[in-house]
């Protein structure tokens, strides 16, 4: 079945490169028009050129709601309507126990990571989508279901992301579908620190797909949950190549 979205308008958070990019493109090679957003002009420049198909970019800092605001009327204005967010934008301050972490960078972690992608579900639904409908995908991580010695504090606010997605599920429908993907390992820049190298070989061979993820396989999940789940909400999509379930097979075995 060919998945479409013909007609229908798509905002992308993150959208520069990595994993936005990966969904950006999968929406327009579907049809979709699509908004890019990221904070760096030059990087949203040159993705769009690289998608092509009906784009335009929207420099914008995700953790402010007024960026949000402007980002939505800008849509509106262009295209007429706001038909899907992809929430896909994060930050990844620090690293190590979390315990340990200073107060600055936790809150810049909430500020991308969380409160984000609320105040830009907010603001998508105040403009376009309480009227008429529309989708919503949040990106989290499979980090949101397990303890981490490194990345503790990105994980809890992944955590907190699925729960937000089924939450909001529940009181945004039936007009307006929220879903979630919560991706393991994928190729990007990123998680570059994660797979460069023999790294990445090594850890790619502990999943029973035995490879890592590409910005492609998130887009290609994010199409299905846009174009093709209509009678899904509030469920998150865990991709990660079976790497939970291996770990938990390790677990047994130990």
């Amino acid at each position: 079945m060919e998945l479409r979205l013909d007609g229908k308008v798509a905002v992308v958070t993150g959208a520069s490169r990595g994993i936005g990019k990966g969904i950006a493109k999968a929406y327009a090679d579907a049809g979709a028009s699509v908004m890019l957003v990221s904070r760096k002009p030059e990087g949203l420049e040159a993705a769009a050129a690289d998608i092509g198909g009906d784009v335009a970019i929207f420099p914008a800092n995700v953790g402010r709601p007024e960026d949000a605001a402007a980002c939505m009327q800008a849509t509106l204005d262009r295209w007429g309507s706001v038909d899907v967010l992809v929430n896909n934008a994060a930050t990844n301050p620090y690293a190590g126990p979390t315990i340990d972490c200073d107060l600055s960078r936790w809150d810049k972690t909430h500020e991308v990571n969380l409160r984000g992608p609320f105040a830009w579900t907010q603001a998508a639904w105040q403009a376009s989508m309480k009227a008429n409908g529309g989708c919503v995908i949040n990106i989290a991580s499979a980090g949101g279901y397990v303890t981490s010695s490194q990345l503790g504090v990105y994980g809890i606010f992944k955590a907190a992301m699925i729960h937000m997605t089924k939450q909001l599920a529940s009181e945004l429908g039936p007009k307006v579908r929220v879903n979630c993907i919560a991706p393991g390992l994928i190729k990007t820049d990123f998680a570059k620190i994660l797979w460069e190298g023999e790294r990445g070989q090594k850890v790619a061979e502990v999943y029973p797909l035995k490879r890592l993820g590409e910005p492609e396989d998130i887009g290609e999940a994010a199409l299905f949950l846009t174009a093709g789940a209509t009678w899904m909400t509030g469920h998150t999509l865990l991709l990660d190549g079976g790497e939970i379930i291996r770990q938990a097979e390790v677990g047994i075995d130990d």
